[in-house]
């Protein structure tokens, strides 16, 4: 954006300059130069004057800016929440899941707070985290529908835990893929597996022990 901010100074690109801007900004290379390009110069063009395109370069410009203040802002932010993080027993609880990461336990930490008579079941957790759902019933029909009412950022925290640690245990891994051929969407599935560690959270939470994959039987089993 901050170096080509209209579409005027992005038609002198040609294959071999895209191609060594994407190695300078680390791109993932799922599309090759030359597909990109073809897409950039396939995009329909604008009918504004010259002059009204220069001042909508000047605000990208500036937009680029703010951004890249934005972004430098935010990762002083989060190595500052990883140390802290890293420090707390709660913290370290957390940490020990696999791939629960450091951001993603803070977030989890802060959410569940210290105070564990809060949650007397592993049940109440899984309400709170909004990953059990909430059985409606009137007379002779019955329906199980997704939860609304929770606390929205452990629900997001969660489930960003359980979609990551199916990569690092097979256990999680078995369980999605199961949800999966039952015919669960995706974000359904990853709920059905944050449910799951919840139970063993909140064991390790209340036993304030970390998590050790030799005593998850479910997990030993899956290995074996």
């Amino acid at each position: 954006m901050a170096r080509y901010p209209t579409p005027g100074s992005a038609a002198r690109l040609g294959e071999k300059r895209l191609a060594s801007f994407l190695a300078q900004h680390s791109y993932c290379g799922r599309r090759s130069p030359a597909e990109l390009l073809a897409r950039l110069r396939a995009a329909p063009a604008g009918l504004c004057a010259e002059a009204e395109e220069d001042a909508s370069g000047e605000i990208v410009r500036a937009l680029a800016t703010t951004l890249e203040r934005l972004v430098a802002q935010i990762a002083t932010i989060t190595a500052r929440i990883r140390h802290a993080v890293a420090k707390l027993p709660e913290g370290q609880l957390v940490m020990s899941f696999p791939r629960a990461g450091q951001v993603c336990a803070a977030q989890i930490v802060a959410e569940l707070g210290c105070v564990r008579e809060r949650f007397p079941s592993a049940d109440a957790l899984a309400m709170e985290a909004g990953c059990a759902p909430v059985t409606k019933q009137s007379g002779k029909s019955r329906a199980v529908v997704f939860r609304w009412a929770c606390n929205r950022r452990l629900r997001a925290a969660v489930t960003c835990f359980a979609d990551n640690s199916r990569h690092a245990s097979a256990w999680a891994a078995g369980l999605y893929h199961r949800a999966r051929e039952r015919g669960c969407d995706h974000p359904h599935a990853v709920r059905i597996l944050a449910r799951a560690w919840l139970r063993v959270l909140w064991r390790a939470w209340q036993d304030r022990k970390p998590y050790n994959p030799a005593t998850h039987g479910a997990a030993v089993a899956c290995v074996a």
